[in-house]
């Protein structure tokens, strides 16, 4: 296996574990402890269930830290298609991740909240829920601005992906049009609060889903393959 195989299929078990632990972080815990319509029920399940909120931040730690690797490999794999493009691919993700780093401070606020007998002697119980709900809120309006880096990554990535010779120009095209399905998505919720209700989000959130897990499994299992096969027939 050469370097370039080496470093692809880093660049995807950095990508495996970026989508497992997101799917944790973002999707799979809070679905578990939060209900939107109930602080109090919201609050219970995270007093009751305190060992699982703090795995959705351990969690939410890995996947920022793998998202602050992953961009580096994927550097090294790509910047020879085009250094402009691979700096600014880099440039966009690693932008989002002190903005994870900070936000996920609204979560141990809540920790604090439940865990430190002082706060809640004098506090009336729906004080607690309401703060509980309003650090959540804060939560994720910092997500909702790393989605933004998010989307504008996959840009350039999408382009060195098409460019490259030896990865799926389908890939490419998807990651490019999940740049825009992100950035449509910000939007739509900063403008329309209902928006990630529709059918329109669901489908603009395609491409990206499509695309990364795709470019995920592609660079675990096959790596850089094509490119070595070419390189053969040239020979």
């Amino acid at each position: 296996m050469n370097n370039r195989n080496k470093t692809a299929r880093l660049a995807g078990l950095l990508y495996l574990i970026l989508v497992i632990s997101g799917i944790i972080n973002l999707m799979y815990i809070p679905s578990q402890l939060i209900v939107w319509e109930s602080p109090s029920e919201t609050l219970e399940n995270i007093i009751n269930s305190e060992l699982l909120f703090r795995l959705g931040i351990i969690s939410g730690i890995v996947t920022f830290l793998a998202f602050l690797l992953l961009p580096l490999a994927l550097y090294k794999l790509l910047h020879e298609v085009n250094k402009t493009s691979a700096a600014l691919m880099v440039l966009f993700a690693i932008t989002s991740v002190p903005i994870s780093f900070v936000n996920i401070l609204h979560k141990f606020s809540i920790l604090t909240l439940i865990s430190k007998p002082n706060y809640l002697k004098d506090v009336d119980i729906s004080e607690i829920q309401q703060q509980t709900m309003f650090y959540l809120d804060l939560y994720n309006n910092g997500v909702e601005i790393s989605q933004i880096f998010w989307g504008l990554w996959l840009l350039p990535f999408g382009y060195l992906v098409y460019k490259s010779g030896f990865l799926p120009k389908i890939f490419g095209m998807l990651l490019m049009a999940g740049c825009f399905g992100y950035l449509i998505t910000f939007f739509g919720d900063f403008l329309y609060p209902d928006f990630h209700k529709t059918t329109f989000s669901t489908i603009v959130g395609l491409p990206a889903s499509i695309g990364e897990i795709g470019i995920c499994l592609w660079l675990l299992i096959a790596g850089a393959r094509t490119l070595n096969f070419r390189k053969k027939q040239l020979t």
